[in-house]
C-alpha cells in the first residue's frame, strides 16, 4: 500500500511542478533547463513505478488466493485407509 502511495504522489508531484514551470516559463536560462529535465525525469519514473507497483499487487493477489485455495483443499482431505485417521 505503501508503495502504492509514493507512486501516485510522484506522478502527480511532477505532474504539478511541470505545470507551474510552463506557466511561468517566458525565457528559459541553463538552471532553468536543467530543472525542466529533471522534472521530466521525476515524471518518467513516476509513471513506470505506478505500473509496476500496480501489477505487483494484482500479481500478489492473485498468488494469495491460490495459496487460499490449496489450504482449503488439504484441509478437506479425505481419509483413504485406517492409518490416516
Amino acid at each position: 500500500m505503501a508503495f502504492t502511495v509514493l507512486a501516485y504522489f510522484t506522478l502527480f508531484a511532477g505532474v504539478f511542478m511541470f505545470s507551474i514551470g510552463l506557466y511561468n516559463a517566458d525565457n528559459l536560462e541553463l538552471n532553468e533547463k536543467g530543472y525542466y529535465i529533471a522534472v521530466m525525469i521525476l515524471v518518467a519514473v513516476g509513471a513506470i513505478l505506478t505500473q509496476k507497483v500496480t501489477r505487483d499487487n494484482a500479481e500478489d493477489n492473485d498468488i494469495i488466493a491460490e495459496q487460499e485455495q490449496e489450504r482449503q483443499m488439504n484441509n478437506v482431505r479425505v481419509p483413504t485407509n485406517s492409518k490416516e485417521l
